[in-house]
């Protein structure tokens, strides 16, 4: 079998496995829903009882949509930051982006024992998003403002490392202040959550999610001039600082979108890239980029799979899951990491 075809043959069974993971996801939860209902609610809805359509329609539903922008945002913002910096252990994170998403969560439900009371704003469905969003977009000025400066891609790197070390340890001075109720709202958001957004957020969740998604994809051919480094990108032809721009444009408003709405979620952005490497068994972000983000929607929402206990109220922290899931992919990245080519 010749390239194009094995990669036309995994493509439709990832696309197989993104509808078949997708409904699974549906039909498991609390109360447990059989797959000719959850078919029947899109197309014969008078069919279906109408408590779980309800389930269906206004629950998991959204939970399952955020599932796929969570997971296929985070793995695309990996897999940019993995090539920008030509560093398979790169994630989306290391810009520091998650950081300031939390240290701006963190001054709005920590702050209130520091700066008076903002527990007022807590109760807007918007605040926390509003908050991830400033924290995150305030380090993405600090990073654009450096990258405009230096030549040197690796210097952008240490910088992100220094604002998220700067964020931890504002926030860690606002914990020392908090108050136990204030700590304990602070670490439930952190865990993640892929069910709390109402069809009104995830709109908005998604048009970002897409906007990052277009940059990424144009900045495919100069994501290919990279992998052999910025001499040869600037001697095909390609804009280094114009690119350098988009492609950490692009990271943050996956990164800080997927924080902002669902929290910090773990490992997906390190471990999806590598996964989809190995699967495709290329480094054409042609074929990289789309395997990603099919990937990312698989690991996703087999991950919100099983973070819900089947017919049962108990749902565990969606971080858990990624982190039991990634954390031993990475630890095989690091095991042959020499044969791991970006």
């Amino acid at each position: 079998m010749n390239n194009s075809r094995k990669h036309i043959f995994w493509f439709i069974v990832l696309l197989l496995g993104i509808l078949v993971s997708f409904l699974i996801n549906l039909a498991i939860g609390s109360i447990s829903i059989c797959f000719s209902e959850v078919i029947d609610s899109f197309f014969n809805p008078s069919t279906v009882k109408e408590s779980h359509y309800l389930i269906i329609q206004e629950y998991r539903l959204p939970k399952a949509i955020t599932a796929l922008l969570v997971g296929s945002g985070l793995g695309v913002a990996g897999l940019l930051m993995q090539t920008f910096f030509r560093n398979p252990l790169a994630g989306p994170y290391v810009l520091g982006l998650s950081s300031g998403a939390s240290l701006g969560v963190a001054l709005l439900i920590l702050g209130s024992s520091t700066f008076g009371s903002l527990q007022f704003l807590t109760l807007h469905k918007w605040s926390y998003a509003i908050f991830a969003f400033l924290g995150c977009f305030l380090v993405l000025i600090g990073v654009l403002m450096v990258s405009a400066k230096v030549k040197n891609t690796n210097s952008i790197l240490i910088v992100g490392l220094m604002f998220s070390s700067i964020s931890s340890a504002i926030v860690s001075i606002l914990s020392y202040f908090a108050s136990q109720s204030e700590l304990q709202q602070y670490v439930f958001w952190g865990f993640g959550s892929l069910g709390n957004l109402s069809w009104e957020e995830l709109r908005w969740f998604a048009c970002i999610y897409f906007i990052g998604i277009g940059l990424g994809l144009f900045s495919l051919k100069a994501l290919n001039g990279l992998l052999l480094g910025e001499s040869y990108a600037k001697s095909i032809g390609h804009n280094i600082k114009k690119n350098r721009i988009i492609i950490i444009f692009a990271t943050s408003l996956l990164t800080g979108a997927v924080t902002a709405f669902s929290g910090p979620i773990a490992f997906i952005g390190l471990a999806i890239p590598y996964l989809a490497r190995q699967i495709f068994n290329s480094s054409n972000h042609k074929i990289i980029f789309p395997a990603t983000i099919c990937i990312g929607c698989i690991v996703m929402l087999l991950c919100d799979c099983l973070a819900q206990f089947p017919n049962n109220d108990l749902i565990l922290p969606i971080n858990a899951i990624t982190a039991i899931i990634g954390a031993p992919i990475v630890i095989l990245l690091l095991l042959n990491n020499r044969q791991v080519n970006l």
